[in-house]
């Protein structure tokens, strides 16, 4: 039976309408079915994608359960074999096997039905969110990643034009968030970060109660790894009636397990937000996103008192 590709991932590439994915997503059924063949996997279940990947759940020869992962291999994604080899399962899905080829992924198998997202308390949430990310920026970043220092400058740089399409409000927030990055720049950092962990990214599993998926791997500070904790889960932050106060919890619980400075998680919390809202202005958005204004001005307040 061949290998179907989910409906979402199809109107996905299909609403990007950018060549090379179109021939990626074209061939998928057969590159699939290629590292099915070349492992020695048979399918168990229904594919899931994420926004980019198709995942497959698969059995081993052995009858081991695991999952086969395949995405486009760009500058988002080029990394992410390397990263999981260097943390070897501490944290977060053991690699068990990699094709540099076409960027295929055999895949320990989680519980894809219990993200960490379910959990129904936010604080309860975070507390093992903010342990597991302190595993994973206890390791050195090796050779080969993309550096948190040369996307600073790169984010430094397109300011300017940022600065022009934004009302005088927002362009305020970016340029504070500009002189944040730019106090921190000429120290980077050089641990293994993570770069998208946030709650869906976080999964149970057999081996450890919980652990991390999908790395976009650089080498940096880990206070550039705190932003999606934050702005995640907002709802539950205003539904406490002051957000601004459940923000500031977030951040502090954050910086206590990972032992952070907290200047300078600030000024790489804020160089987050400013990455965020040049994205939305590259994307065409007139505003600011006012869930990143939001947590920037509760983090400036920070700062200011401290």
């Amino acid at each position: 039976m061949p290998i179907a590709v989910p409906p979402g991932l199809t109107s996905f590439y299909e609403r990007r309408g950018v060549p090379g994915e179109l021939a990626w997503l074209a061939g998928l059924p057969d590159q699939a079915q290629s590292l099915m063949d070349g492992w020695g996997l048979r399918p168990d279940g229904r594919g899931r994608n994420g926004m980019v990947s198709l995942v497959l759940p698969v059995l081993r020869d052995d009858g081991t359960p695991a999952v086969l992962k395949l995405q486009p291999v760009d500058d988002e994604t080029e990394g992410e074999p390397l990263g999981l080899r260097t943390w070897a399962g501490r944290g977060c899905v053991l690699l068990l096997e990699h094709d540099p080829e076409s960027g295929g992924m055999l895949l320990e198998r989680l519980n894809a039905d219990r993200p960490l997202s379910r959990e129904p308390n936010d604080i309860a949430a975070l507390q093992p969110l903010a342990e597991i990310l302190a595993r994973l920026v206890a390791v050195p970043a090796p050779p080969g990643l993309r550096r948190l220092g040369d996307i600073a400058a790169a984010m430094l740089a397109a300011v300017p034009r940022a600065l022009v399409s934004l009302n005088e409000a927002d362009r305020a927030v970016v340029t504070h968030c500009a002189g944040a990055v730019a106090e921190v720049i000429a120290e980077p950092g050089d641990r293994l970060l993570h770069w998208d962990l946030h709650y869906d990214n976080v999964l149970a599993g057999e081996r450890e109660p919980w652990l991390a998926i999908d790395p976009k791997p650089l080498a940096g500070d880990p206070g550039f790894e705190l932003l999606p904790a934050l702005h995640n889960r907002w709802e539950e932050a205003l539904a406490s009636g002051d957000p601004a106060r459940a923000t500031r919890y977030r951040f502090d619980l954050m910086v206590d397990v990972l032992g952070l400075n907290r200047e300078r998680a600030v000024g790489w919390t804020l160089g987050r937000v400013l990455q965020n809202c040049l994205w939305d202005v590259a994307d065409g958005e007139a505003e600011l996103n006012p869930v990143q204004v939001a947590i920037a001005e509760t983090l400036t307040s920070l700062s200011t008192r401290d």
